[in-house]
């Protein structure tokens, strides 16, 4: 737990993005019939009241493309014995970190849920496999990157939960039952991170804005794999080697992604923001699928 803290209040190094990448961004999201889908590398939670590259990135992103009708996040601090879509009419806003500044705590994201796209979203997952959850609300994997995205909090959000029973590959299926969901105005969003590795954390500074070899060389190889639409492998991550093992030591940071691959049509363009690794061991990349 006190580790954790510590790294709570670490300040965050900028991002590697530039003004080209943007560019790209913005372009492959005009006219395209339907909504991007978008894996957001989330990191500290001080994102939600901080301007740095990281939460510029994130901003560049919503304004590339049309203004959503409802949001379905699936974020690695929902993890369940089961997979469940919450269901409220208010969410509540989950404080669930500790050691952050009082500021934050009082933070709130009050967007309101939409219980009828919950139903269907439940709906379209065939054998009941989605069951609805009225307890649970908008954790920081979510709010702290709408914050930013979408400070108004007008766009309701609902939450799909992570089954840490269910293996890789059923999360890349499950995704693909939601497909329909895109061409009804719906951003999708997975949020997490590409390299999550608390404890291999460099305290001493010299890798504050970079990331130790096997760090980059996961980092890399993801972003190669996507470009190639080898979803097999990705999902297959266990089975590729050292620096995947130390990048991804445990799922839930990594598993968002499989749904936004899950969700991507073969044919669509994959921009890659926010691409930075900093403190040796963590990765901020985000990846935009759009047509």
């Amino acid at each position: 737990m006190q580790f954790l803290k510590s790294l709570a209040i670490l300040p965050l190094t900028t991002s590697a993005m530039r003004i080209s990448e943007l560019s790209k961004l913005t372009s492959t999201t005009e006219g395209t019939g339907q909504m991007p889908v978008l894996f957001v590398g989330h990191g500290n939670p001080m994102n939600a009241i901080e301007n740095n590259e990281f939460t510029g990135g994130w901003r560049k992103s919503a304004e590339s493309m049309e203004k959503p009708s409802a949001i379905l996040c699936i974020s690695a601090h929902w993890e369940t014995n089961g997979t469940f879509v919450t269901s409220m009419a208010k969410p509540k806003t989950i404080h669930d970190f500790g050691g952050f500044p009082q500021k934050l705590y009082e933070f709130q994201y009050p967007a309101p849920g939409n219980p009828e796209l919950a139903e269907e979203a439940k709906s379209l997952v065939p054998d009941g496999r989605v069951s609805l959850d009225d307890k649970w609300g908008l954790d920081h994997g979510t709010w702290s990157v709408l914050c930013q995205m979408y400070p108004d909090a007008s766009i309701p959000v609902i939450q799909l939960s992570l089954d840490y029973n269910m293996p890789a590959q059923g999360h890349y299926d499950l995704a693909k039952e939601l497909t329909s969901l895109r061409k009804k105005g719906v951003l999708i969003i997975g949020s997490g991170n590409l390299v999550h590795n608390l404890r291999e954390v460099d305290w001493s500074g010299k890798h504050e804005s970079k990331g130790f070899d096997w760090a980059i060389e996961a980092n890399d190889k993801i972003k190669s794999l996507i470009m190639a639409n080898d979803h097999q492998q990705l999902i297959n991550y266990k089975k590729s080697g050292t620096a995947m093992g130390m990048a991804v030591p445990t799922p839930e940071h990594y598993l968002p992604l499989l749904y936004v691959l899950g969700l991507k049509h073969e044919s669509e363009k994959v921009t890659f923001f926010n691409d930075k690794s900093f403190m040796g061991s963590l990765s901020m990349t985000s990846v935009l699928v759009a047509g």
